[in-house]
């Protein structure tokens, strides 16, 4: 992690950057991925797990039996993990429900809004280096909540053509069916256009790698909606005298694990507690089957000194980290002051990893600085909000010479006579 000491605000905008590959060159890859599958649909999809996953698959849907397999190839210990997160998961998203009100705004005027499914979405889960089951609790559980009428998982099979056994466990056990076996951009791409196995969907969800993100942006501009953008995972630790540096030091750790291009951010305000997670850090490094990976991800990390907590806050703010851990004992003080984040865990013992699987909250967040403007998942994700009008005789005489004046202010006569000729016939 490259290390700076009480760098002035005009240095701020700087050490925020994260790192991104040419985008040039990334568009123009991906937009031929999309055009690909578009034209050549499951003869693309072919091609391309030949090409990037090295396996000649003859079929690139899942067939029940593998998935029957599947369930023996899990510990029973591992089964009764994923039902206890599955279990928190939907305890939280199930209290995101909203209860319908029909509000009176005036005299014979009742207005309300209905949350209403979307019909068919698509569930994106990588499943490389990181098979993330996880993941499919965090959307395949608020999905089926919704009522969600049509679900699609898209997942990268091993060379052996073969999909992780947790992935299809944990997908049979939320009561998803219909798996494919397609990765990356292209599995972007199968699921905005649609292909002979892949059905069209109406939204897509799910992390991915810069490439799966930008497939996402790109068909985002052609009307398929997207859950947010969300690429490279980050974290950003606030620490103080009162942190323990083991515990932060594996909290970064458990970050940059996730690849390469993934960012940990550490910021306090006692030099000797950043040297001490250093130490830590480069200690703990040591014992990771995950080693290379988590090293390039540090080389891309920062450890910043800052003059006070309060300042740390302000820099978080500025930054909008996917994570925020407040790993010091007065954590809970600062939660108003907290504006931009995805998701926040207070006190030495909310690790992230508690938010990434079990504690109930949903771990698709915004990366990339888009925790000032976006939310992460929720139940709200699955669904529309409709609103719904109800004029009575009344309503219309008591807010109908209001509407008459404005559409005429505006111009618009046509606007103003749909009102005018009904009350001429009251």
């Amino acid at each position: 992690m490259k290390a700076f000491r009480y760098p002035n605000k005009e240095a701020w905008n700087a050490l925020i950057q994260r790192p991104i590959l040419d985008q040039q060159s990334l568009d123009a890859l991906v937009l031929d991925v999309l055009q690909e599958v578009k034209t050549n649909k499951d003869k693309a999809l072919l091609a391309y797990a030949k090409k990037f996953d090295k396996v000649t698959l003859k079929n690139l849907q899942v067939e029940a039996s593998e998935i029957e397999e599947a369930t023996g190839l899990i510990s029973e210990e591992l089964k009764s993990a994923i039902q206890l997160a599955k279990q928190n998961i939907e305890t939280f998203h199930a209290a995101q429900k909203e209860k319908e009100q029909i509000i009176e705004t005036t005299k014979g005027v009742k207005c309300w809004r209905k949350s209403v499914a979307i019909d068919k979405v698509g569930l994106y889960i990588p499943g490389g280096s990181a098979p993330l089951f996880s993941t499919i609790l965090m959307l395949g559980v608020p999905a089926k909540l919704a009522g969600c009428k049509e679900i699609v998982l898209c997942t990268p099979p091993n060379k052996e053509g073969k999909v992780h056994p947790a992935i299809l466990y944990t997908a049979n056990l939320v009561g998803i069916t219909k798996i494919v076996k397609v990765g990356g951009a292209q599995a972007v791409a199968a699921m905005a256009y649609g292909t002979q196995t892949v059905p069209q969907v109406y939204k897509i969800f799910g992390p991915g790698n810069q490439y799966v993100t930008k497939a996402k942006e790109l068909i985002q501009q052609q009307g398929i909606a997207i859950d947010m953008p969300a690429g490279p995972s980050e974290v950003l630790v606030i620490a103080d005298e009162t942190s323990n540096p083991e515990f932060v030091a594996a909290d970064l750790l458990s970050q940059a694990e996730h690849g390469p291009d993934s960012q940990v951010i550490l910021l306090s305000d006692n030099e000797a507690m950043i040297a001490k997670t250093t130490e830590a850090v480069n200690r703990q490094l040591e014992k990771l089957p995950r080693k290379e990976i988590a090293t390039k991800a540090l080389q891309i990390s920062r450890s910043i000194l800052l003059n006070s907590i309060e300042e740390c806050v302000a820099f978080s703010n500025l930054y909008a980290p996917e994570h925020l851990i407040f790993a010091t004992d007065n954590a809970t003080n600062y939660i108003t002051q907290i504006t931009n984040a995805g998701s926040v865990f207070l006190g030495k013992y909310s690790c992230e990893s508690a938010g990434d699987y079990a504690s109930g909250t949903n771990h698709t967040l915004p990366t990339n600085g888009y925790a000032r403007n976006y939310s992460g998942v929720s139940l709200d994700s699955f669904v529309k909000k409709i609103t719904f009008q109800n004029v009575s005789q009344e309503g219309i005489q008591t807010i109908g010479p209001a509407i008459e004046l404005m559409a005429a202010a505006e111009g618009l006569d046509a606007h103003k006579n749909a009102v005018t000729i009904r009350l001429k016939n009251l």
